[in-house]
């Protein structure tokens, strides 16, 4: 006679494999797709704009434009970043967040890497409002300021990660560098605002992004890799990110009036 496992329950909640599966999408990288949503979603309410009014409402109420700026629209500060001009446009700019941003933001954690896309893109804003008077829209300002980030999380820890941080260094720098030609190159394309996201997005990760050092774990019995930058300093470099390039707002005053 031999004696059987008892049944699973079929009340069980979650089978081992389903838990699993579960755990990982709690942990996937929820920023990156929730800025894609609603940007993706922002874009189909500008093409139905375009089929019901004959004009595009969202571009109209949001684009970076400067004389609606200094008469206080400040949130056409933040609000280009969600605005594309068209389908080519809008698809560059989301297959770069879908390829630059999961990694990035399991590197610097959800709240560190949302701070650096909204930070980037107003820096990108401001450096555009000072120095180009066109108006202009899209992800893009934010987008070079992940490129910078990923510059200066793999420098700044290359002890870490060893060789793979110069391969990972010099692919960002190259892809930092042809893209800011291109936009050179292209009259259409608010290449200042590149320029402002590039360096904002640097700017914070070198105060406030991650900083990783080995230490031994005892539980785990092994050496283990942590982020030592503090929640606190992450906070501040966003402020002092902000404050330091909201000089060029005041530059630019001047040139609406």
């Amino acid at each position: 006679m031999t004696s059987s496992p008892p049944p699973q329950s079929p009340y069980h909640p979650y089978p081992t494999g389903w838990r699993r599966i579960f755990r990982r999408w709690l942990a996937g990288p929820w920023v990156t797709w929730s800025l894609l949503g609603i940007t993706v979603l922002v874009y189909g309410l500008q093409l139905l704009s375009q089929a019901w009014l004959g004009y595009d409402l969202p571009a109209l109420w949001g684009v970076k434009w400067g004389p609606g700026i200094v008469h206080g629209q400040w949130w056409r500060l933040i609000t280009p970043l969600f605005l594309h001009g068209g389908l080519l446009h809008i698809g560059f700019n989301m297959y770069a967040l879908y390829v630059l941003g999961p990694g990035l933001e399991r590197l610097m954690g959800r709240l560190s890497f949302a701070l650096l896309y909204f930070v980037s893109g107003y820096t990108g804003v401001v450096v555009s409002f000072a120095l180009d008077t066109s108006p202009s829209l899209g992800a893009s300002t934010a987008i070079f300021g992940l490129i910078g980030a990923y510059i200066v999380i793999y420098y700044q820890n290359r002890d870490v990660f060893g060789p793979a941080a110069n391969a990972v260094l010099r692919n960002a720098i190259l892809l930092a560098v042809i893209n800011l030609a291109f936009g050179a190159a292209v009259p259409q394309v608010d290449n200042w605002g590149h320029v402002g996201g590039l360096l904002g997005g640097m700017a914070f990760t070198a105060l406030g992004g991650p900083r990783y050092q080995v230490d031994f774990s005892w539980l785990a019995g092994r050496p283990v890799v942590r982020n030592a930058q503090s929640l606190h300093r992450t906070l501040l470099a966003a402020g002092g990110v902000v404050l330091l390039f909201s000089l060029f707002l005041l530059a630019g005053w001047p040139r609406y009036f």
